[in-house]
């Protein structure tokens, strides 16, 4: 049999076969004097193999495994293994519809946050504080807070994300605090068009520092960011300039106060 009509008689294409080929699944015939390969029917017998053991999802790597006579590792272990797997996976795909189950609940009831699905403990967070600040007009600055805590929650390291969640929880608890960070944002959201040598700049940022509770300071790791930062560099620059300076001012703040109560 030639190359086509190997591939053919066992459903794969020929792409696939000298793939194969490269990588020692299935050896190679010598070449005839017309310089064409002969295939016999050990070939495709082995050809067939491989098709029925990548079907039932093994992958190329333990399909050697199982073809090699010396490997170690016989075809039962190979087939436990991946039924192990598919386990694992069956699990992953129960959790990722339960969560969906209640993000379409959510969305049914109108609680699905506007950033998309995020974090149940996100999710709820946001629906405490959208709870406490009913009836407030929607901020522009609040809803672009909203955002970069989602990125956060998204991005940042199972600990440092344990530590934010941690910190705006510390946040949300705080007796006025709900009420300072919607003067706050109303603040910021009037410096839109403002000059950064605004006096309106430093109240902002005081006001913004104080809504921020001494015990969500290490939480957040204030201080570990420099403001040259690549992060907080493209951050910043989300902002108008009187925005980004409050933001700026705010920080410095912080780390004042983060500093004076580590000592």
């Amino acid at each position: 049999m030639r190359i086509g009509e190997l591939a053919a008689a066992v459903g794969v294409t020929t792409r696939t076969l000298r793939h194969y080929h490269h990588l020692g699944l299935l050896p190679e015939p010598e070449r005839r004097p017309n310089g064409y390969r002969d295939y016999g029917l050990r070939h495709a017998v082995v050809l067939a193999r491989i098709r029925r053991l990548t079907e039932l999802g093994l992958g190329l790597a333990e399909v050697r495994d199982v073809l090699a006579d010396d490997a170690g590792r016989d075809l039962a272990e190979v087939l436990a293994e991946l039924d192990d797997d598919l386990a694992r996976q069956e699990q992953a795909i129960r959790e990722r519809r339960a969560r969906l189950r209640g993000l379409l609940a959510d969305a049914e009831a109108g609680r699905l946050p506007v950033e998309g699905p995020v974090s149940p403990e996100l999710a709820a967070l946001f629906a405490d504080l959208a709870q406490t600040s009913m009836g407030l007009p929607e901020s522009p600055m609040a809803a672009k807070d909203r955002e970069i805590i989602a990125l956060l929650d998204t991005a940042a390291p199972p600990e440092e994300r344990e530590r934010l969640l941690s910190a705006l929880g510390s946040f949300a608890g705080e007796p006025g605090a709900v009420d300072r960070a919607h003067e706050a944002y109303a603040l910021l959201d009037a410096l839109v068009d403002a000059d950064p040598g605004d006096p309106r700049v430093d109240e902002a940022a005081e006001l913004l520092a104080s809504c921020l509770p001494d015990s969500a300071l290490d939480g957040l790791g204030i201080g570990n960011v420099g403001e040259e930062h690549s992060f907080l560099r493209a951050f910043l620059a989300d902002f108008a300039p009187a925005q980004a300076e409050a933001i700026r001012r705010t920080m410095r703040l912080l780390v004042q106060r983060h500093a004076g109560g580590a000592r």
